[in-house]
Order: C-alpha cells, then sequence, then structure tokens
C-alpha cells in the first residue's frame, strides 16, 4: 500500500474498510454502532430541504441587523445577476447534456442558469421579502414547468438530472405558500418534477445504464440521490424519501451507497474521497453534494451527519471534508493515499493533482454543522470554508456547468 507522509500526521496506515460486498451497516457488519441508526420517516416536514423555518428566521435576523459574516453573504447574494427580479428565463422544450441521437445540441447550460435563478430569488424573498424577486422566481419555475418535458442525451443526460433536479426543488420549497403562486401552478412545476427530472435520476439509481457498481463516480451517484430525494420532500411522497434512505444506509448498487462513499479512512479521522485519484476538480464536488444530502435528511429528522455505522474516527461526511480540503487548501499539505480500483479496472495508484486547489462552495454547510453545531474540530475544513467565504453560488464560479453544480451561498444560509 502506498503511504504518503501526511504533514502534522506523518506516515498513517488506512484501516480497512468495511467490504461493502459482503455486508451493510447494521446488518452482519460485526462492528459495534457509534450512533443511533437514522430511520425512514412517515411525515415530510416544510420548509424542509436545505433550510428549514428556523435558518430563514436566523438569516432575516442577522441581515437586518449587519451582522457577520450574514451580511457579507447577503451582499454576494445581491450582486449576482441571477439574483435580479429582472432575470429572464429561458426554458426549452428538451434539456440536452451529452451526445443526443436526436442530433440535437447541448443546450442544458440554460437549466443550470435558471435554477441558480430560481433559488437566488426565492432566497432574496424569503429573507427580506423581495417581492419583485419572489414574483420572478415564481414565474422562473412556471415558464418551464409550462415548456420544458423531456432530458435527452448520452449518459450525460443523467448528470443534467441529477445537478438541477434538487436545484430546481430546493427553489420551489422555499417559495411553497407564496401567496402569489396559484395551486395549479405549484402543482404543475411538481409534475415538472416528477414527469422530466425523476424518471431519469431514479432510472439511473436502480440501472446504471447496467454497468458494475463502482462504474460511476460518486458525483453521478449522490447528485441523482439528491434530486430523487428533493422531489420527495417537495411532493410529500415519503416513499420517495425512504427510497433514498434506504439506497445510502443499506442497498444502494451504486457510489453512494455509504459503503462506497470513500475508500479508505486513516486514524488521523481523514477519510479518502472516492475521486480523489480521478481530479480534484471532481473530487471537491463529493463534499458539497454529501453534505446536501445530509443537510436535506436533517430538516426531516434523520440525522446522517453523525451516522458512523464502522466507528471511524470520524464520520465520512466529514472525514472526506477534511481529507479533501487538507490536499486542496494548498500544495504543501500531503495526505495519504490507499490504492483504488473500480470495477472497470480504472486503477488509481496516487493521489491526483489535476484541478488541485480547486474552489467551489458549499463548505461552510459542513463546517457550520460539525463546527458549531456539534463542538468537533474539522481544522482543514474550517480552513477550506474560509478561503471561500461568502460564498457566492451559480454565476460566481465561471460559466461553465462547473461553475454551477451546487446552489451555494451557505455564509449566508448556514453561517452560526
Amino acid at each position: 500500500m502506498l503511504c504518503f507522509a501526511f504533514l502534522l500526521f506523518g506516515c498513517s496506515k488506512s484501516i480497512a474498510f468495511q467490504d461493502p460486498t459482503n455486508s451493510s451497516p447494521g446488518r452482519g457488519s460485526g462492528k459495534q454502532m457509534a450512533v443511533a441508526a437514522p430511520g425512514h420517516v412517515s411525515a415530510v416536514v416544510h420548509p424542509g430541504m436545505l433550510h428549514s423555518a428556523a435558518d430563514f428566521t436566523r438569516m432575516t435576523i442577522k441581515v437586518n441587523a449587519g451582522a457577520q459574516p450574514w451580511l457579507a453573504g447577503w451582499n454576494k447574494l445581491v450582486a449576482n445577476a441571477h439574483s435580479a427580479a429582472t432575470y429572464v428565463p429561458r426554458p426549452v422544450d428538451t434539456i440536452v447534456r451529452g451526445r443526443a441521437a436526436s442530433g440535437r445540441k447541448e443546450n442544458y447550460i440554460l437549466a443550470c442558469q435558471d435554477a441558480a435563478a430560481a433559488y437566488q430569488n426565492a432566497l432574496r424573498w424569503k429573507i427580506k421579502g423581495d417581492a419583485a424577486c419572489g414574483a420572478n422566481a415564481v414565474a422562473i419555475m412556471n415558464a418551464w414547468a409550462v415548456k420544458c418535458k423531456h432530458i435527452d442525451g448520452d449518459s450525460n443526460k443523467q448528470l443534467a438530472a441529477g445537478l438541477q433536479g434538487y436545484q430546481w426543488a430546493n427553489a420551489a420549497e422555499i417559495m411553497r405558500g407564496y401567496s402569489g403562486w396559484s395551486a395549479a401552478d405549484f402543482n404543475a412545476f411538481k409534475n415538472f418534477m416528477l414527469n422530466v427530472y425523476y424518471p431519469v435520476s431514479s432510472d439511473f439509481l436502480n440501472r446504471h445504464n447496467n454497468t458494475c457498481s463502482t462504474h460511476y463516480w460518486l458525483n453521478w451517484d449522490m447528485s441523482n440521490l439528491c434530486t430523487v430525494l428533493a422531489i420527495g420532500i417537495l411532493c410529500d411522497d415519503v416513499a420517495k424519501i425512504n427510497y433514498a434512505i434506504d439506497y445510502y444506509q443499506h442497498s444502494g448498487t451504486g457510489t453512494a451507497y455509504i459503503g462506497r462513499v470513500t475508500t479508505a479512512t486513516y486514524p488521523n479521522g481523514m477519510d479518502q474521497g472516492q475521486e480523489s485519484g480521478r481530479d480534484q476538480g471532481h473530487a471537491t464536488m463529493e463534499v458539497p453534494l454529501f453534505g446536501t444530502f445530509c443537510q436535506m435528511l436533517y430538516n426531516q429528522g434523520q440525522n446522517f451527519f453523525d451516522y458512523n455505522p464502522w466507528s471511524h474516527v470520524n464520520p465520512p461526511l466529514l472525514g472526506v471534508s477534511e481529507y479533501i480540503a487538507a490536499y486542496n487548501i494548498n500544495t504543501t499539505n500531503t495526505v495519504p493515499f490507499t490504492p483504488y480500483n473500480n470495477c472497470e479496472n480504472s486503477n488509481h495508484t496516487v493521489i491526483s493533482s489535476g484541478g488541485r486547489g480547486n474552489i467551489r462552495p458549499g463548505w461552510e454547510l459542513v463546517y457550520n454543522y460539525y463546527t458549531k453545531v456539534k463542538g468537533k474540530t474539522a481544522t482543514y475544513t474550517n480552513q477550506f470554508a474560509d478561503k471561500v467565504r461568502p460564498e457566492g453560488g451559480g454565476g460566481d464560479y465561471g460559466p461553465n456547468s462547473g461553475g454551477y453544480d451546487q446552489l451555494g451561498f451557505g455564509t449566508l444560509t448556514f453561517s452560526r
């Protein structure tokens, strides 16, 4: 096993992690459960995705008081052109990502941009009561619900569903109950999510295009799991929510099953990210998506932040956050690496330096939960969150798809 000296820790041997092909958490693992296992939901809490009612109360109080860092986060939101009440959506009949058999050209960036705009306008309405932004958030979502009927492309269409589906749903969850959104239009939007996004994400999680279990990277699996979960919450469908819980906790056939989200665990509290040998641009996506999944379930009363079935030093989200943050915070830190080989023989023998130092929003969520809510030490997650603060969102990190892979604005929404 390769082992690279890690700054301050020396050479750390990996601990054998649970073989996901042989057992699942709480099912014949032979390991003592570190915390009580979360269970199924029987009723849906609203608002209950990334943000709760208490979260919005906190944001409003802090921003109105001019308190930092919330005000800096608010100013970052207001400065983003996607949050403007004058933002004009560009819905299409068919979203295309990748090569489509029909010959249609890629246009998925339009959904990326408009989903970000709907969320940002919704935040401005919810936090400060901006009526024009509230009306525009609804107008953006109504336009897509009426126009869009399909997602097309090669397998990349499943990324279009996974990465934007949960974002649309979060925007709609914020606007739930808005007096200017008629029941008919709200139902039409839910049907848009159920008929356009859900079938693509659900099919991916169930079949993985008939590939083996680790063929697809964690970002593919986790983003589509987030979309199925978010649609379940939006549509009060406990079966979909519990499917997402079971997938992560017990039965997932892909890389978002807890036994596959990390590929090695170390005595220093770090867990090796599944895409660490691929490149850091993708590795840094793991934390925002994994955090989004845990946060949405947390607001439904299920704590997967602290779920640690094999009693590792840290639960998986914190372990992988520390690992990825340490390697990307600067070019001097080194981290241990255990060779990883997926089912298609994509063999990683060293950590990839490609894209090292990549900046994405999404770290405030993890940092604030573990350090402020739980009082744990998260040294490198802290440093990475501090480097990105104040977090922006879609439109602040480049014009391409990578700039819209996460909703962002965590300084405003998750700071404690």
